[in-house]
């Protein structure tokens, strides 16, 4: 009996052997066909323990997902992307301290350059310069630029496809606080540099350099290290995919201090093909200014809690005075501050709730065109109303909202 079943056994494993072998040609083929544990784990955390990356086992219909198949490792995305990376200079500057400095991206094979609009402002001669990472530089003509975006588009001729590698933007709603990321610019002119940290806030506002009155919505915040130079560089995820334009740093000695910004790419994406056919972008406008609600300006108005958007003052002729927005006629003091009273709260935007303004300016800025109706919610007088607002384009230099 047992020199029967050793038999049966013998039998049995030849057919394993013979199955797995038809499958796979060798036994290197059969190994490359299975999922290590290394692929499946992260070798470090963003604070440099060893540990899962979130994405390193997915349970459901789908089975296991390996990390590798969607996350480079640093030197892998930097391998990957750093052609498409380029220096801006300004050759009309003869002082090389005082010439404007920055990077930029391809965007595109036929010759489209994205970087910030701060950084090819100013100047006299505008002759800007694209140097490759191969060192070699091109002339550039600038075809659009936005002051309100902080965004510029340039174009190189002459350079060949090879060296043309655009990069893909991501979409930056998805974007994640503590989601890894990855900065690559030229640092006081040290080219090809790579910086790294994480997503450390979303959804915040920057002043826009050149037109008083008026923010940048929709910000990510990142730690990764930004320095001068850096400004038009991209900011990348793990897939090595743009989800900003690093933009500008909250310090208060002009380096780093742990806090970076940038552009974030649905912006690029909105705003970049109107500056190549156009020049130029038109944002979406409402026309009004005041204040977010606290809870001593509820208190004084009656409110339950202290939500919403006080209407202070309303633009003349603006889409907001047209649609009968009301702005503040009593002046007082509410904490030490001064506040406008008597004008409409803003409760919601086409039914989405608003907070602060903050709320308002994202939604409008990302999800409206000029010319698009508005429905607003407003609190007045202790009734809730609804008005709709037809946006106009946003006036130069017009110091409202």
């Amino acid at each position: 009996m047992n020199k029967a079943i050793l038999a049966v056994s013998i039998i049995m494993a030849a057919i394993v052997i013979l199955f797995v072998y038809s499958q796979f040609r060798d036994v290197n083929d059969f190994l490359s066909n299975v999922p290590l544990l290394s692929d499946l784990v992260q070798t470090t955390t963003t604070d440099g323990r060893r540990g899962l990356s979130d994405d390193a086992f997915q349970i459901g219909q789908v089975g296991i997902v390996k990390a590798s198949d969607t996350e480079l490792s640093l030197t892998d995305l930097f391998q990957k992307v750093e052609s498409s990376v380029v220096q801006i200079t300004d050759s009309s500057e003869t002082d090389v301290f005082e010439s404007r400095l920055g990077s930029g991206f391809v965007y595109d094979d036929n010759g489209h350059i994205i970087t910030n609009h701060h950084v090819v402002s100013g100047g006299g001669g505008n002759r800007l310069d694209v140097t490759f990472p191969d060192g070699t530089v091109y002339r550039a003509s600038l075809i659009g630029s936005d002051p309100s975006a902080d965004i510029a588009v340039l174009y190189v001729e002459e350079v060949s496809k090879e060296k043309l590698l655009p990069l893909s933007l991501a979409d930056s709603s998805k974007v994640r606080v503590g989601e890894r990321v990855a900065a690559i610019g030229n640092p006081f002119g040290l080219s090809g540099s790579l910086s790294t940290g994480i997503v450390s806030g979303v959804g915040r506002q920057i002043p826009t350099q050149e037109e008083e009155g008026f923010t940048i919505p929709d910000i990510i915040q990142t730690d990764a290290p930004i320095n001068p130079g850096n400004s038009g560089g991209p900011l990348l995820n793990m897939r090595s995919e743009v989800i900003g334009i690093n933009s500008a740093i909250y310090s208060t000695t002009g380096q780093f201090a742990g806090v970076g910004f940038a552009i974030p790419s649905n912006t690029i994406a909105q705003v970049v093909p109107s500056l190549i056919t156009t020049g130029s972008y038109q944002h979406p406008w409402l026309g009004v200014a005041g204040r977010d609600m606290t809870p001593g300006i509820a208190d004084r108005l009656g409110l339950d809690e202290p939500r919403g958007f006080l209407v202070m003052d309303v633009v003349a002729g603006s889409p907001a005075e047209k649609a009968g927005i009301l702005k503040g006629n009593q002046d007082t003091v509410i904490d030490g501050i001064p506040i406008r009273l008597g004008g409409d709260v803003i409760i919601a935007v086409d039914n989405n709730t608003v907070r602060k303004i903050d709320d308002l300016l994202a939604y409008v800025e990302m999800g409206k065109s000029v010319g698009d109706d508005l429905k607003l919610t407003i609190l007045r007088q202790g009734q809730i109303m609804e008005v709709i607002a037809t946006l106009a384009a946003r006036p130069s230099q017009q110091e409202s909202p």
